[in-house]
């Protein structure tokens, strides 16, 4: 071969050496759809899938990138884990006690009445049985969970007249987010509904709702609760730390690299505390700004919470009975609980108790 027809099959070598490299960069990379169940006005809760988006991104260099899709985009706000169990969906953004109809252990993925604050919950997915158990039992519907933010405890909702005593739940038509908590309060004699957050003011203002309830200052404020029910409520015993999850499908999880599945859990882990850290800084500004307007700010009486707590135990009882991955989970669940509390008592609880009582 003479030296000209090697250096124009050279030639002809890099321009396909050119053309081809683009179409197997285009092959490598990644694009996802994550379907959320939160509207786009509620920056923290629903921006938490954005943080954990841009981050994929930027760890991949641009090479995977996950569109954002509020509820109801591309499928209803509680239609979400079905995207993700068929595979319409990579991916989604959510609460798991949404999907407590299809098994009440998704409950215990999220919160449960009297159950974990944020740290202990942390404490319990992490370095407990949490996150292994809870996967196990997402495998039953082709998912996999990543923690994907948390909003702390939250406010025990919006009410049009005062809450006395337990007696005053009777008859009273209140929007809770799972249908955990709506089995306990149906006890105390509430007729619980289940609306997404986006729709939840309408139903108030028009009186179809007596009473509502959504995460805590920031988000409420922003969703106008406070302009048609004056009693603000707390704490919400029913949430002392939801955790909200993104789920994956295990077929596309699977098919990802080993590098884009650290990716993914690098990314969660951001989002997950960024949440944290978000409702944290944005709820006390905006509580303060909520008792200017008029606000009515109250603690739950002790009596309420007492028998709150006594329908919570009667219902999870209920629960062992005919669920038996509620069982197993929750048994894991409570006895994590009862080394947190003895913990809690002590060093934290009586720092924050000090600290509340002091005028900085």
């Amino acid at each position: 071969m003479d030296r000209r027809s090697l250096i124009q099959r050279a030639g002809i070598a890099g321009v396909l050496a050119a053309g081809v490299a683009p179409a197997v960069h285009a092959q490598a990379a990644i694009r996802w759809r994550l379907a959320s169940s939160f509207p786009k006005s509620l920056d923290t809760i629903y921006g938490g899938a954005d943080v954990f988006a841009k981050a994929v991104k930027a760890m991949s260099g641009g090479k995977f990138e996950i569109s954002v899709h509020a509820g109801g985009e591309l499928m209803p706000p509680f239609g979400v884990l079905d995207g993700v169990q068929s595979g319409t969906v990579e991916m989604c953004h959510t609460v798991p006690y949404y999907f407590y109809g299809k098994n009440p252990a998704f409950a215990l993925g999220s919160a449960i009445p009297f159950g974990f604050n944020a740290r202990q919950m942390n404490a319990w997915m992490m370095h407990g049985n949490g996150r292994k158990l809870m996967n196990e039992f997402y495998a039953n519907f082709n998912a996999i969970s990543f923690a994907g933010g948390n909003t702390g405890t939250q406010m025990g909702g919006w009410y049009r007249k005062e809450i006395k005593s337990p007696a005053d739940f009777k008859g009273l038509k209140m929007r809770l987010g799972g249908g955990l908590v709506g089995e306990v309060m149906q006890k105390l004699g509430a007729v619980p509904q289940s609306i997404p957050g986006g729709e939840i003011y309408q139903s108030l203002e028009k009186g179809t709702l007596d009473a509502c309830e959504w995460v805590g200052p920031y988000d409420d404020q922003k969703l106008g609760f406070n302009k048609v029910a004056p009693f603000y409520y707390y704490p919400g015993w029913w949430e002392g730390g939801p955790e909200v999850d993104l789920f994956v499908n295990n077929k596309a999880f699977d098919s990802l690299s080993a590098e884009n599945k650290a990716i993914i859990e690098a990314a969660s882990a951001l989002a997950h505390n960024d949440m944290l850290s978000k409702y944290d800084s944005l709820n006390p500004g905006a509580l303060k700004q909520l008792v200017a307007a008029k606000t009515k700010v109250l603690p739950f009486p002790q009596a309420v919470l007492e028998a709150s707590f006594k329908a919570s135990m009667e219902v999870f009882e209920e629960n062992n009975a005919k669920s038996p991955e509620w069982k197993k989970i929750y048994a894991d669940m409570r006895n994590f609980q009862r080394d947190q509390i003895l913990w809690f008592r002590f060093a934290e609880s009586r720092f924050d108790t000090f600290m509340s009582s002091k005028k900085l």
